[in-house]
C-alpha cells in the first residue's frame, strides 16, 4: 500500500468524480503504525516542516513538493501544524505549537 504524508489536504488531491473521503484524527503512535510496512511518499513541500514531522514520526520524510491524486487503496497521513509558524531552520516545534495527525481515506 502507498501512504502519502502531507502537511495539508486539498480537494485537488481527488479525482473529479464522486468519492467518499473520511478523516480520522489519530495519535502519533497510531500514525506510526499506519505507516509500518507501507511505501511511504513524502508530499511535504517545505524542508523545515518535513524535518519536524520526520523527527516526530521517526520516519525519513524529505521535502518533496509534489501534486498527488489519491486513488482508492492509497493512504494519506496529514500532519497539521497547529499554532505559530515554524521559524526558518526549525527541527523541533516552537513553544505553543503542536502537530495533529489525521488519517485520510478515499473510497
Amino acid at each position: 500500500m502507498r501512504y502519502y504524508v502531507s502537511n495539508a489536504f486539498s480537494l485537488n488531491m481527488l479525482e473529479r468524480k464522486s468519492q467518499i473521503v473520511q478523516f480520522l484524527p489519530c495519535s502519533v503512535e497510531q500514525a506510526r503504525l499506519e505507516l509500518e510496512g507501507c511505501e511511504v511518499v513524502s508530499a511535504i513541500g517545505h524542508a523545515d516542516t518535513a524535518a519536524v514531522v520526520s523527527a516526530t514520526l521517526g520516519v525519513s520524510l524529505p521535502a518533496n513538493r509534489i501534486s498527488i491524486k489519491l486513488m482508492p487503496g492509497d493512504g494519506l497521513l496529514v500532519a497539521q501544524l497547529v499554532g505559530p509558524r515554524l521559524p526558518e531552520g526549525a527541527t523541533t516545534l516552537p513553544e505553543g505549537a503542536s502537530i495533529e495527525f489525521w488519517i485520510v481515506s478515499v473510497q
